[in-house]
C-alpha cells in the first residue's frame, strides 16, 4: 500500500475523501469517469462524480424500483461489469444528454466493517472500443480489496461527520438553553402568578414583584419584557442594594463631564440607555430616599436629569421593580415614599416561596440536574426516592437559589449515579428524622453535632465541601477510614481533601 493511500485513509472530511478515493481509482484504471452512490431511503443518490459530465451526475437520485447497475451491485453485494449498449441494467436516461457516453462500467459495492453494503462506486470507460479498463481477474480482486478498505474509511468519515453535526447541533441547542432563563412550575399558586405575568406583559404599566429572596423575581421581570412589545429593545438590570448611594444615582441617571471630581466625560445612565425598553430595579426597598424622588420624576413625567446637567432628557421606559421587604411597613416607618409605592405597584405580582409550591420541587430538581450536569460535563445523576422525599419536605429558606446551589453541591460530592439520602446535607435531613439513616442507631440526630448552616445559598464551594467533610467526621467519631467510606472515596483522597481544607480536630492539623 502506497504512502498516498495511507494518507487517504486518515482523511475524515467526507467530501475530500470521496474525491480523493474516486480519483485514485480512476488513475489506477486509467479512465476519466466515475461516481460514488449511497442508498438513501427509496433512492440511490450520487454523492460524488468525476469526469467531463460530473456536474450533471452528482446529486442525481435513481428510483430504487428502476433497474440500474448501482442498484444491482448494492442489492447483490458483489462487483459487476456491464456493457452499456446491451445490459438492461444500465440507466440510460442519466446519460441521455451527455456528449460522451459510457461504454463499459465496473461497479464495486461499498461495505461497512460489518459487511453491510451502504453504497457503490462506478469506474467507467468512455472509449468506443472499451480498451481502457484492466479486466484481469487477479487485478480486479486486488482492486476489490482496495475498494473494501477505502469504503470502510469513507463510511467512517461519513459517520464521523454525521456525529459531528449532531454534536454541533446539540451544542447550539445547549448554548441557547444556557443563555435563556427558564421558569418552571405547575403548582396552582405558581400558575396563578404566571397568568398575572402573561396579562401584565400586554400593558405598559409598571410592575412591582414581591417575594422572598431566591424565588425568581428577576426571571419574572425578564419574562415580562420578553413577552411585551418592548422585547426587541434593551432589558437592563440594576440591584439597588449592590452599590453606594452616590454611585447608584449616577448609574441610573448618568452625569455630565465635570459634575464631580473624576467625571472626565459624559456618562449615559441606565434609564437613557434603556430608552424604548425595560428597566428592572431589584431590591427597590433598599433605594435611598434621596434617589426615590428622582425615580418618581421618571414615573410621573418620563424625564431624567443627569448629575451636573441643566436640562432634563425625556425617556420612554417601562419600570419593573422587585423587593423582598414589606414596603407598607417601610412607608409607616418613613423609609419609603408612599407616592412612589403607588406609582410602582400599579400591577403587583407576588412570587410564592418554594415551601408553598412543593409539587414544583421535583421538576426544578430535574431541570437543575440536567443543566448543571451539562455545564460540569458529567453524567446526569438521579435521586433516590428517599432523597427526593427529603428535599420535597425541606423548608427551603433560600428558595430556588438554595435548591440550585444544593444540586450543584450534590453533583460534585455524590460519588455514584444515584444521589442517596446519606448524600443529603444534615440540616436538610434533620427536618425529616424518620428518613435519617443515622437516626435508627441514634449516633447522629442532634443539630448541635454539625456545623451546617440553615441556608447554604450564601456559602462558597470550599465552605460547602469543608462543612460536608466535617459532618462526616463527626458522624463517624472522627474516624477517617469510616468517613471516607461514607463519602464514597478512598481514604488517601479523603485525607488529602482534609489537609487542603485545613480541617483540624483538637486544634491539630490532620496529617
Amino acid at each position: 500500500m502506497t504512502q498516498s493511500n495511507l494518507e487517504l485513509f486518515k482523511e475524515l472530511n467526507p467530501g475530500t475523501l470521496q474525491k480523493k478515493f474516486l480519483n485514485s481509482l480512476l488513475k489506477i484504471q486509467n479512465v476519466q469517469r466515475g461516481s460514488i452512490w449511497i442508498k438513501q431511503k427509496d433512492t440511490y443518490l450520487c454523492i460524488e462524480a468525476a469526469g467531463a459530465e460530473e456536474d450533471q451526475i452528482k446529486g442525481v437520485a435513481l428510483d430504487i424500483q428502476h433497474p440500474s447497475i448501482v442498484g444491482w451491485t448494492i442489492e447483490n453485494k458483489k462487483m459487476t461489469m456491464a456493457e452499456t449498449k446491451s445490459d438492461r441494467r444500465h440507466y440510460k436516461e442519466v446519460e441521455e444528454k451527455f456528449a460522451v457516453k459510457s461504454s463499459l462500467i465496473l461497479c464495486f459495492p461499498l461495505f461497512l466493517s460489518d459487511k453491510k453494503v451502504y453504497g457503490a462506486v462506478q469506474i467507467i470507460d468512455t472509449t468506443p472500443n472499451k480498451t481502457r479498463l484492466n479486466l484481469d481477474q487477479k487485478y480486479l480482486e486486488q482492486l476489490q480489496n482496495l475498494v473494501d478498505i477505502c469504503s470502510i474509511a469513507l463510511s467512517n468519515a461519513l459517520l464521523y461527520n454525521t456525529e459531528k453535526q449532531k454534536i454541533l447541533s446539540l451544542q447550539t441547542e445547549l448554548n441557547q438553553v444556557k443563555s435563556k432563563n427558564t421558569i418552571i412550575g405547575q403548582s396552582t399558586s405558581f400558575q396563578q402568578c404566571m397568568d398575572l405575568v402573561k396579562s401584565y406583559a400586554d400593558t405598559e404599566f409598571h410592575v412591582l414583584i414581591t417575594g422572598e429572596s431566591g424565588t425568581g423575581k428577576e426571571l419574572v421581570a425578564e419574562k415580562l419584557h420578553q413577552s411585551s412589545t418592548r422585547k426587541n429593545k434593551p432589558f437592563l438590570v440594576q440591584n439597588c442594594s449592590a452599590i453606594p448611594e452616590t454611585l447608584l444615582e449616577s448609574e441610573l441617571f448618568g452625569y455630565k463631564k465635570g459634575a464631580f471630581t473624576g467625571a472626565t466625560r459624559d456618562k449615559m445612565g441606565l434609564f437613557e440607555a434603556a430608552d424604548g425598553g425595560t428597566v428592572f430595579l431589584d431590591e427597590i426597598g433598599d433605594m435611598p430616599m434621596s434617589i426615590q424622588a428622582s425615580l418618581l420624576r421618571v414615573l410621573q413625567q418620563n424625564e431624567i436629569k443627569p448629575l451636573g446637567a441643566t436640562e432634563v432628557k425625556h425617556v420612554d421606559v417601562r419600570i419593573v421593580t422587585a423587593t423582598n421587604k414589606d414596603i407598607k411597613q417601610m412607608i409607616a416607618e418613613n423609609s419609603f415614599r408612599q407616592d412612589l409605592f403607588y406609582r410602582l405597584s400599579v400591577l403587583p405580582v407576588h412570587m410564592p416561596p418554594l415551601k408553598e409550591r412543593r409539587e414544583d420541587i421535583p421538576l426544578l430538581i430535574k431541570h437543575f440536574l440536567e443543566k448543571e450536569s451539562v455545564q460540569a460535563n458529567t453524567m446526569e445523576k438521579k435521586l433516590s426516592t428517599e432523597a427526593m422525599q427529603s428535599l420535597v419536605s425541606y423548608a427551603w429558606p433560600g428558595n430556588i437559589r438554595e435548591l440550585e446551589n444544593l444540586i450543584r453541591y450534590l453533583i460534585v460530592t455524590a460519588p455514584d449515579e444515584y444521589i442517596e439520602l446519606i448524600n443529603i446535607p444534615l440540616h436538610v435531613r434533620e427536618q425529616n428524622p424518620d428518613l435519617d439513616p443515622f437516626s435508627v442507631s441514634g449516633t447522629a440526630n442532634s443539630k448541635d453535632s454539625n456545623n451546617f448552616i440553615s441556608n447554604i445559598s450564601s456559602m462558597t464551594w470550599p465552605q460547602l465541601e469543608k462543612e460536608y467533610v466535617i459532618s462526616l467526621l463527626k458522624k463517624n467519631n472522627w474516624n477517617i477510614t469510616w468517613a471516607a467510606k461514607s463519602s464514597g472515596v478512598n481514604r488517601s483522597t479523603f485525607a488529602s481533601r482534609m489537609r487542603k481544607l485545613k480541617i483540624k480536630r483538637f486544634h491539630q492539623e490532620i496529617e
